[in-house]
């Protein structure tokens, strides 16, 4: 469910007209509905009711809008960060450092320190030597790392091959099996307070038994830690539940997954953690757009939208679905491709879709673009980065600016011995 729908035949979000938005800012445009946000939100805690201890954080790289942070900080979100700019933005929102889970399987010395010194709340360790690394640093600032360690538990997430993380061949986590070992080893260091296990298995998740198949192989590996004389007070089971693209999707709800999780965990007693993400931001946000051209083309036509392949990236690295629908429909429909206007083939949406009609000069929405639209941005073909719009009620405003080639162009530098 969202905050956009049609108005006397003119799609808003929440109380403002997109068209009174694609006025006073242009197009292209992201555009977020604040109380899609607090909704998903609370629904998303909602779902995890029946669990006794439970902690939130927010998975940033799904959007990382500082305004969007702020929202669900206000909720009482924490965040799960991947990088020293995510935890920057995080604490930059208000969100504590001790809520804050430091993930990611290439976190650098300089910013694991960082994350020390701020006083994050968890680590999840991806690798031994990243272990050893930051009990070092630990330990010479006098303290102990709070950390799991991520494990990959070999299971097929059955998403996309692109954002799934728990098959064997995956890049992150340590194989299951080796976890013991690799615990016992770790949770020796005076620098490391090894708090328990993670697992993420991917993103974009519609089948619950996957999960749990996961989560029991981490409830065999947490008795066997235990029995091996480990306390195990946190169990980090991530994020990923998916998200309706198209009209007709049906996908697990947070109450599903809450229901499974309790099932799966019964008897853990441990702080459970989860990142949600798009569950969180997908619907929450479009990319508003305006068509620049109908273009006739040997089957059907090809409706050239301002919007390109760098402002949303999903369709052309996942082929990934986004509805499209104009922003004051007619009732007539035609079948089109949807392209934008970089120089690539892949810059393309959709290909013989029905959509709404459309024509030059008439503005269009892809929806469900809330998340990994704006952040996954690129200035390719010297276009500008596109702006971020957050709505509440019936006001709205700016909350990334549009940053236009000539600002990025003034960033480069000629060196001297190129100067005429």
């Amino acid at each position: 469910m969202d905050s956009f729908d049609y108005r006397d035949g003119v799609l808003h979000c929440e109380d403002v007209a997109l068209a009174t938005i694609a006025a006073a800012v242009g197009t292209p445009v992201y555009v977020y509905s604040t109380a899609t946000l607090r909704r998903h939100a609370r629904v998303f805690r909602e779902g995890l009711a029946g669990l006794a201890k439970v902690h939130l954080a927010y998975a940033i790289k799904a959007n990382p809008n500082l305004a969007v942070l702020r929202v669900l900080a206000d909720k009482g979100y924490g965040a799960d960060v991947v990088s020293g700019g995510e935890m920057a933005r995080a604490l930059a929102a208000g969100i504590p450092a001790a809520d804050i889970v430091f993930s990611g399987v290439g976190k650098t010395r300089a910013e694991l320190a960082k994350g020390l010194d701020e006083g994050i709340g968890q680590f999840n360790l991806e690798l031994e030597e990243e272990g050893v690394v930051l009990a070092g640093l630990a330990a010479a600032r006098g303290m102990r790392a709070p950390a799991t360690l991520r494990v990959n538990p070999d299971v097929d997430a059955g998403t996309h091959a692109k954002i799934s993380t728990g098959k064997a061949d995956n890049k992150f986590g340590v194989p299951i099996d080796q976890a013991p070992a690799m615990f016992a080893r770790l949770a020796a260091l005076d620098g490391i307070d090894l708090k328990g296990v993670a697992i993420h298995i991917g993103s974009q998740l519609s089948d619950l038994g996957r999960l749990e198949v996961a989560y029991a192989r981490v409830g065999r590996l947490v008795a066997a830690l235990r029995a091996a004389g480990h306390r195990i007070t946190r169990v980090d089971l991530g994020g990923g539940l998916g998200v309706p693209y198209k009209a007709d999707d049906v996908l697990p709800s947070p109450a599903d997954y809450g229901t499974m999780v309790a099932r799966a965990t019964a008897g853990w007693d441990v702080e459970l953690m989860f990142e949600p993400g798009r569950v969180i931001a997908g619907n929450a946000g479009v990319l508003l757009t305006e068509v620049i051209w109908v273009k006739p083309g040997v089957t059907d036509p090809y409706v050239i939208v301002d919007a390109a392949m760098n402002d949303l990236m999903r369709p052309a690295l996942y082929d990934a679905w986004h509805d499209f629908a104009a922003v004051a429909p007619t009732g007539d429909r035609m079948r089109a491709n949807i392209a934008g206007p970089v120089c690539e083939s892949g810059d393309t949406f959709a290909m013989g879709r029905d959509i709404d009609a459309v024509a030059s000069g008439d503005l269009a929405v892809f929806r469900t673009a809330g998340a990994y639209g704006a952040t996954m941005a690129s200035t390719y073909n010297s276009r500008g980065l596109v702006p971020e719009v957050l709505v509440d009620g019936d006001r709205f405003a700016v909350v990334a600016d549009r940053i236009q080639p000539e600002t990025i162009l003034a960033a480069e530098r000629v060196p001297e011995w190129l100067e005429k």
